[in-house]
């Protein structure tokens, strides 16, 4: 007897859907939005350290192209062919460093890794002055993730080319956070609208701390871009010490209307939107959010709502919800390539007219 009973199923094609939600999405985006490249011409050679960088015509632009690469992402012209990316990982990292490798490969470039600082001159004392200096003489653009918030500024004096940041300690994560808005537009192409009926706007529950978790700090701040379309974001958390000093002023001024909540029951089915987060990296460790905040197929979510989640998971998401409608987190995942492909289109200043290629941009 064989001793792999599903051996069939290898007889089955895969298709690129396979076990993820949402990936049909992208005509939908594309139809949507129309064509604008005056935002994006505005972020060419230029450094991404913070959401607050991001305007709201460049956040809309970027996933309109995101979604043309979403749509079509076997190009015939690759725009940064003869260009040499730097990863420079110095925390642990498997989804957001793979992205940005497989969106500039994608892009026709090629990429000098560095996943251990202790391989470099860092370990002999090299100032992060003098590594700025010659990753500017040896590639074409640097991304960076280090659990010291100050790195990325401090190599930016002596930096020649732009530099991404890919989370620096408990400060930002800027480009997660654009991949979190390019599932939300996918999801409902109408956030990008000026404005919602208030019949429409979607109600966002974050499960997580905005004071030390990058994800969600900088999400939060992309949020307030598309702030007139949502009716409120409510923290969840049994703590009591969530926001830095003037964290919630800002995003209140933003147009956000945030609310706080210690409990999770009795609020999941008011909700249209899940984000959960579980784990910041505090220095050279990680801290775990607790409580009774665990999602399963038991929790009693919305008809329609959908979970988010940047990954790496923990017991807080069950697998459970994996084959449900709610997973939109593995497509979320899956866009933040063609999300870092716009981006690092724009700032390498390739930017082209999707109209000069014409694609195929009817609705699913």
């Amino acid at each position: 007897m064989s001793r792999h009973p599903d051996l069939e199923k290898l007889n089955d094609p895969v298709t690129p859907s396979d076990g993820v939600a949402g990936v049909e999405r992208p005509r939908g985006l594309l139809k949507a939005l129309e064509e604008d490249a005056e935002p994006l011409l505005k972020m060419a050679h230029r450094h991404l350290v913070s959401a607050r960088q991001v305007s709201r015509a460049q956040l809309l632009q970027l996933a309109r192209l995101a979604a043309a690469y979403e749509i079509d992402p076997v190009l015939e012209q690759k725009p940064l062919s003869g260009q040499l990316l730097i990863t420079a990982f110095y925390e642990p990292s498997t989804r957001t460093r793979l992205s940005f490798e497989s969106a500039w490969h994608r892009l026709g470039g090629d990429v000098i890794p560095i996943t251990d600082p202790s391989t470099t001159g860092i370990a002999k004392g090299e100032s992060l002055h003098d590594v700025a200096e010659m990753l500017s003489n040896y590639g074409d653009a640097v991304v960076l993730r280090d659990s010291s918030e100050d790195s990325v500024w401090r190599m930016i004096e002596a930096l020649r080319v732009p530099i991404i940041n890919a989370g620096n300690g408990i400060d930002e994560h800027p480009t997660q956070a654009l991949a979190d808005l390019y599932a939300l537009l996918k999801w409902r192409p109408e956030l990008a609208k000026l404005e919602l009926d208030p019949q429409r706007r979607i109600r966002i529950g974050i499960i997580g701390t905005p004071a030390r978790m990058r994800t969600v700090r900088s999400l939060l701040l992309l949020l307030g871009l598309i702030a007139s379309n949502i009716a409120e974001v409510t923290i969840i958390n049994p703590d009591t010490d969530l926001f830095d000093p003037g964290q919630r002023e800002e995003l209140e001024e933003a147009g956000l209307k945030i609310s706080i909540s210690r409990k999770l029951k009795g609020l999941l089915p008011q909700l249209d939107v899940v984000y959960i987060n579980s784990i910041a990296w505090i220095g050279d460790t990680y801290e775990t959010l607790t409580g009774d905040l665990e999602l399963s197929t038991d929790s009693p979510l919305k008809p329609g709502a959908i979970v988010l989640h940047p990954l790496a998971r923990g017991d807080e998401l069950d697998t459970s919800l994996d084959p449900t409608p709610h997973n939109w987190y593995f497509a979320q995942a899956r866009g933040a390539v063609f999300i870092r492909m716009a981006l690092l289109t724009v700032l390498m200043q390739r930017v082209y007219r999707v109209a000069d290629a014409p694609l195929p941009i009817e609705s699913q």
